[in-house]
């Protein structure tokens, strides 16, 4: 286990060492908790592309001392996008690759917004360090190259055609994320002459360049000339949704998640589930049966009610219930179940956080998805586009089927953690669908078992995928695994 830090000035959290030293000398320069924020998510944008990217979603929770604010800046689906549209071109499914998966890219526009509401710095301020020592190079992590050989890899084997040669709207990924045929080494110097132009152009147009401005442009060309669907309008119009933050009372504290169309209401429903359970320790097979059901009796609500809000059949104050997840609690017993939804009453990412001196917090998420995205990148700017419509189904009557100028049902979650009015900080991790049960089990880790920060994260943890299939990571005793696999 790693010891816990301590900081009174403040503090940042990313998963890049490099990104974490920007955000710090914003604070240092003067800048508060949201100006750090920004500057590392900015940071991470170039210097983590395995995960997220200058076309990547974000979300926000923002504790600005007093009260606690939800930032979702997730994109929607162009108006011309939508299941019928994909139906008429003869397609029966989305594709993870090119432009039938790629919404509105929303972090930029995130990163405006935080920066208006509660930020102190322009956009020059922020992107001027990370701009001064990108042109530099700088090194990437072993973790970071390991994952972008194998982008590079799968890329090679999904994206090529049947002569073998990759299509030329795909082309821009390999020259700018693989020139000559090669991803960086661990430890080796990355630097894109692309990034820092489209950096410096946000640096002298602002955060809305992307939608209304000279890399609007661009992308809109791109999207012309390759097949895309975006119209000017789809850019324009687009805001990020302030939003009040949803929570659940676990045991005596307060859960905060942002609301759907994000997955956070998967975890408060779950810990709303065992909110009355007495849990004896992280590696004890009957607690880890407890959080296993429970995370799949909410997935299975989830995955059927949450979408956009707009296209809800149930609100979030629907699923959370309190006599809605106790009926659910009910159904767990002592074997493995195969959920299915209930009837609820009607009614690849990084992480970080920031904190300072004046007890302003972040709980921030920004995410491509599946890696690097849609395998798109738009021409002379480095921005790789996400591929989140991914998550919308062709499934007519579904909540979550894909329209025009929607948002898809999102993985990517930011956590809160209150105690009566006082603001205890943030908490999030990284993963795909594995992000509601991190957090169920950091939170459990901190209050059920009283671990401190560093040693509820470092824990180990499972992992529910499917049906009966979970799985363990090496620091559980074989024992364990075996104990649970019994039931």
């Amino acid at each position: 286990m790693r010891n816990p830090v301590y900081a009174a000035g403040g503090v940042v959290a990313t998963s890049h060492p490099a990104a974490a030293d920007i955000g710090l000398d914003v604070l240092k320069n003067g800048g508060n908790a949201v100006d750090a924020a920004v500057a590392a998510a900015a940071a991470l944008a170039v210097l983590e592309p395995t995960s997220n990217g200058l076309g990547s979603d974000c979300f926000a929770l923002i504790h600005d001392g007093t009260k606690l604010h939800g930032l979702n800046a997730s994109g929607w689906s162009p108006q011309a996008l939508s299941a019928d549209a994909l139906a008429a071109a003869g397609k029966t499914e989305i594709s993870p690759f090119g432009w039938d998966a790629v919404t509105v890219p929303g972090a930029i526009a995130g990163w405006g917004e935080l920066s208006r509401r509660f930020g102190s710095m322009d956009a020059a301020a922020l992107l001027g360090g990370l701009i001064r020592r990108f042109r530099h190079g700088i090194p990437v992590p072993p973790t970071v190259a390991a994952n972008w050989q194998r982008a590079l890899e799968a890329y090679r084997l999904r994206l090529a055609g049947d002569d073998g040669r990759i299509p030329g709207h795909f082309r821009h990924w390999f020259d700018h994320f693989a020139p000559d045929g090669h991803t960086p080494a661990s430890g080796e110097r990355w630097s894109s002459e692309d990034q820092i132009r489209t950096l410096e152009i946000l640096s002298s147009e602002g955060f809305d360049s992307f939608y209304r401005g000279t890399l609007a442009e661009e992308l809109l060309a791109f999207s012309r000339e390759t097949g895309g669907y975006f119209s000017a309008e789809d850019l324009a119009q687009y805001q990020p949704e302030w939003v009040d933050p949803i929570s659940i009372d676990y045991k005596g504290y307060k859960i905060w998640e942002i609301p759907p169309n994000g997955q956070g209401i998967t975890a408060l429903m779950a810990l709303g589930m065992l909110s009355q359970d007495d849990l004896a320790a992280p590696d004890f097979p009957a607690d880890i049966h407890l959080g296993i059901e429970a995370i799949k009796l909410a997935f299975a609500d989830t995955q059927t009610y949450v979408s956009d809000p707009a296209w809800m059949s149930r609100s979030a104050a629907d699923l959370l219930d309190r006599n809605y997840l106790r009926s659910r609690r009910d159904l767990i017993g002592s074997e493995a179940l195969d959920p299915s939804p209930g009837t609820p009453p009607r009614g690849g990412t990084v992480y970080l956080a920031t904190a300072d001196a004046n007890g302003m917090m972040v709980s921030f998420i920004q995410s491509n998805y599946m890696g690097f995205g849609s395998g798109l990148v738009v021409p002379g700017t480095g921005i790789s586009l996400q591929n989140r419509g991914h998550n919308f189904t062709l499934e007519v009557g579904h909540e979550n089927r894909m329209e025009g100028r929607k948002r898809p049902y999102h993985t990517i979650i930011p956590g809160f953690l209150t105690q009566g009015e006082r603001a205890l900080g943030p908490f999030g991790v990284m993963g795909g669908f594995m992000q509601p049960q991190g957090h169920l089990q950091v939170v459990q880790n901190l209050i059920d078992y009283h671990l401190n920060p560093q040693a509820a994260l470092d824990a180990p943890r499972w992992q529910w995928l499917e049906g009966r299939r979970v799985i363990l990571e090496a620091d559980f005793h074989p024992s364990l695994a075996a104990e649970i696999l019994s039931l």
